[in-house]
């Protein structure tokens, strides 16, 4: 224990709260914070002097990573890609909890992402906070499997993308980028992942082999397994099931109850090798943080209604669920326990972006937290022991 520590002068106790520390929920304790970062969790008779945060209960616990944001607060990423878009979204999903996190861009023009690699790369040198880095999902996709992408604007991979791709690594603190392997062969895919890049699988109607020549040259993550990609079939494994028999692929997941049915993750968790191989995303839209009822994507109206987010015919068009809102269908019609799925959305994503420093509280982790009260809604959010 420091001696500033020991004195009281800048620690702050946070108690009345089970904690999560990342690996295991401590039902009584108290997370010593000190000059933004955590000092200790102790018993709470052995907590120094300090400033207190009184918790009514509930579950205080690392604050969320999120690898697929494309907006919030009434922002697209593809309508801003600038450096004010990035301060603007990360902010906003602050306020929901999650404190770190990658601006997703939705495929759309050469023009459109060079602004935003050079607003990511902007964000990185102005440290905006919660800013991880960047997520390209498209344009080199499968059209038949193009979801709500703007089909006129999928295409193959050039070379002039490759360099480009590549020095957008070189330049930003994460790249992650969402290809298909229709559009994307293994060697392109191996110079990005020789480059520093995170190559994830989606948007693609490949069957397995294809994926797993993929994976073979270096992608390593599957972008929102089960959905817009081939399907595990009884002859047919596609791209999902490939995922699924893979110990060294990661996937995201969306976990609002509608994109992926409870049964079909209870089945993906069971059947997937590894620890910590699923994580959530929550594939947010301008709409996250707002009362908005709808928003246009690449000219195209999105509608909000019921909990899901989708065109004019039907298609969803990301998602209407923020990370505690995930956490409550994890744990209620999945059925996982608080610590499963807190994982998922702590420690498993920080894991799949190659940052194993990230999603914990230990001793000089960030004190980058949020509290959840007994129904697991979001009461609190704190950026290194300062409340958001």
């Amino acid at each position: 224990m420091s001696a500033a520590m020991q004195a009281g002068s800048g620690v702050t106790v946070f108690e009345g709260a089970a904690i999560f520390d990342g690996d295991r929920l401590h039902a009584t304790a108290a997370l010593v914070v000190e000059d933004g970062r955590v000092a200790a969790i102790v018993p709470p008779d052995e907590a120094p002097r300090g400033e207190r945060v009184l918790l009514a209960g509930g579950t205080l616990a690392p604050g969320f990573i999120d690898l697929q944001v494309n907006g919030g607060g009434g922002l697209l990423l593809n309508d801003a890609p600038t450096l004010d878009g990035i301060r603007a979204i990360c902010a906003t999903h602050a306020r929901l909890g999650t404190l770190g996190l990658l601006p997703t861009l939705i495929t759309d023009t050469p023009e459109t992402t060079r602004a935003a690699i050079a607003a990511g790369i902007a964000a990185a040198e102005a440290e905006v906070p919660g800013f991880l880095g960047l997520h390209l999902e498209g344009p080199h996709l499968d059209p038949r499997r193009k979801g709500a992408h703007d089909g006129r604007l999928i295409r193959p991979m050039t070379a002039d993308d490759l360099d480009t791709l590549r020095a957008a690594a070189a330049r930003l603190p994460a790249l992650l980028v969402t290809v298909a392997p229709e559009a994307v062969d293994p060697q392109q895919v191996a110079a990005l992942a020789a480059a520093g890049a995170i190559v994830s699988l989606g948007h693609s109607d490949t069957p397995a082999a294809g994926a797993q020549a993929s994976f073979g040259a270096g992608a390593r993550l599957v972008t929102h397994i089960f959905n817009a990609m081939s399907q595990f079939g009884s002859r047919a494994p596609g791209l999902a099931g490939a995922a699924l028999d893979s110990g060294e692929v990661r996937a995201g997941l969306i976990a609002d109850g509608i994109h992926v049915d409870p049964l079909t993750i209870r089945v993906a968790l069971a059947a997937k090798p590894g620890a910590d191989t699923v994580f959530v995303v929550t594939d947010a839209m301008a709409v996250a943080g707002t009362d908005a009822t709808c928003f246009t994507l690449n000219g195209r109206t999105i509608h909000r209604r019921d909990g899901r987010l989708t065109l004019a015919d039907g298609t969803l068009a990301g998602a209407d669920v923020d990370m505690a809102g995930a956490l409550r269908v994890l744990t209620g019609a999945v059925g996982l326990t608080l610590g499963q799925a807190l994982r998922m959305a702590t420690v498993a994503p920080a894991l799949a972006l190659g940052r194993p420093d990230l999603g914990r509280l230990g001793p000089g982790s960030p004190a980058d937290l949020v509290h959840l009260d007994a129904g697991l809604g979001l009461t609190g959010v704190w950026r290194g022991g300062t409340r958001v």
